[in-house]
């Protein structure tokens, strides 16, 4: 295993999570404070339910003895290159990095990055106003490369800003109010309902009922099954889990998975069984869980994702964009510190975990 000097920042890679030191807990912390999506809870479960056969993690990391500054989560697929540690259900990308000595930190990981074959290298998806990514772009563009955005997708959101669920809703189009209301009434008459919300209880049940919706609803089917059960057992621990299952006579018949984390509500995956179509079974549940984060869980924010659908305007105020950001050749390629000129050997010892393992 290669040794550290304790004094200096150093770039180092580890390709198992027992090999990260402990310090990296707190920048996985302050992570999902801004996003789910930079929580350790999110990358253990991608790497542990969606890594095929042939596909590795490696965390790409700045150290200062045992402090971990920065991490970059790779993903090496089919070929030699490696890339971001990402899903089709990623919905936000970033580096993760420590407060001070922020520029020292970025010019350590960037001339690391120099070392593994990742270029071209594609961030993504990025929030525009994610300084930490501008901030690595910078340093990558000082150092010869070229970097450029391209608009990825659209995402809606809703800043509750104080408002109790009352006033959000009389905010909302008076179609969408008046649905709700309507269908509520003829589905209690006719029927009746009952909402189960699950968070840290009773999961197999949550999950065969929401899977039970998933396969009667509109919906193709869930190519990624593993994944969404692991994530729901992942993100109950920590309390994070929204999982809500409305029935219909003792049968589910629309269920909504969404996670609270750090006064922001995500809604992460929605369905119904389209027998119950008449009677707007996702409004209902939708309203009821929206009445549940801003009154029970008092959040700030309320996030549907990607995505630039029009139901999704009907609650939501706000639409932002999320972008790849490509970081390309240097303008001069011969240089013995380009981009692609990275030495195989300063590469392999740095490379902690499986390879330091074998």
């Amino acid at each position: 295993m290669h040794q550290l000097d304790k004094s200096e920042m150093e770039f180092v890679c580890y390709a198992d999570w027992n090999q990260l030191p402990e310090s990296a807990n707190a920048l996985f912390a302050e992570g999902s404070k801004e996003s789910v999506f930079f929580s350790r809870p999110w990358f253990e479960n991608l790497v542990n339910t969606a890594l095929e056969n042939g596909q590795s993690m490696l965390l790409a990391c700045v150290v200062k003895g045992e402090d971990v500054l920065a991490i970059l989560p790779l993903m090496k697929r089919d070929s030699e290159q490696w890339t971001i540690l990402t899903h089709l259900y990623s919905s936000l990308y970033s580096l993760l990095l420590a407060e001070k000595n922020r520029q020292k930190i970025l010019e350590c990981m960037v001339q690391g990055l120099t070392e593994l074959p990742v270029y071209p290298l594609r961030l993504d998806p990025v929030a525009e106003n994610d300084e930490n990514i501008r901030s690595l772009q910078r340093v990558i563009e000082a150092s010869g490369a070229e970097c450029h955005h391209k608009m990825r997708f659209y995402n809606w959101i809703h800043r509750v800003n104080g408002q109790s669920f009352e006033e959000y809703l009389g905010a909302r189009p008076a179609r969408v109010r008046n649905t709700v209301a309507r269908k509520k009434r003829k589905l209690e008459r006719e029927h009746g309902y009952e909402i189960r919300l699950f968070i840290n209880q009773d999961l197999e049940q949550a999950i065969a009922d929401f899977n039970a919706v998933y396969k009667a609803s509109w919906k193709a089917k869930e190519l990624f099954g593993g994944f969404v059960k692991g994530l729901a057992y992942s993100l109950s621990e920590p309390g994070w889990l929204r999982l809500a299952i409305l029935y219909i006579d003792g049968q589910p018949a629309a269920a909504q998975f969404w996670f609270v984390v750090h006064g922001k509500a995500s809604i992460f995956k929605l369905a119904y069984d389209e027998v119950w179509k008449q009677y707007s079974p996702g409004s209902i549940l939708i309203s009821y869980l929206m009445e549940y984060v801003i009154e029970t869980d008092k959040v700030e924010e309320i996030d549907f994702l990607t995505g630039n659908d029009a139901y999704k305007q009907d609650w939501m105020s706000e639409r932002r964009e999320r972008f790849s950001l490509y970081c390309g050749k240097p303008r001069i390629s011969n240089s013995k510190s380009g981009w692609f000129d990275s030495s195989l050997k300063n590469w392999v010892k740095r490379f902690k975990g499986s390879l330091a393992s074998s």
